[in-house]
């Protein structure tokens, strides 16, 4: 091979070798950047997870107080038509 096709080939090779190293870089820095994009997220789902507990507990919690008013209801309307069925019965006298 003569001595210009030589450096020809040489030029070319490293074009080649230049355009494979920017293609590295730029697969790095896409890396790079998923890798922050998924922190990111866990770091929002873990946010998420906790807010959503917190909404579980107090939905909970917002259920037992409404069985014990229903209850309470419950209680307080067998006392009042026991205290109808008294005064009827006095007023039937």
């Amino acid at each position: 091979m003569s001595s210009a096709a030589e450096g020809q080939l040489a030029f070319e090779g490293s074009s080649d070798f230049h355009v494979l190293e920017e293609k590295i870089y730029r697969a790095i820095e896409a890396l790079k950047s998923a890798r922050a994009q998924k922190a990111a997220a866990e770091l929002e789902l873990a946010g998420v997870r906790e807010a959503l507990e917190a909404e579980r507990a107090e939905s909970e919690a917002l259920r037992r107080q409404l069985d014990a008013l229903q209850q309470e209801r419950s209680e307080l309307r067998g006392r009042v038509e026991k205290l109808l069925e008294d005064v009827d019965s006095i007023l039937d006298q």
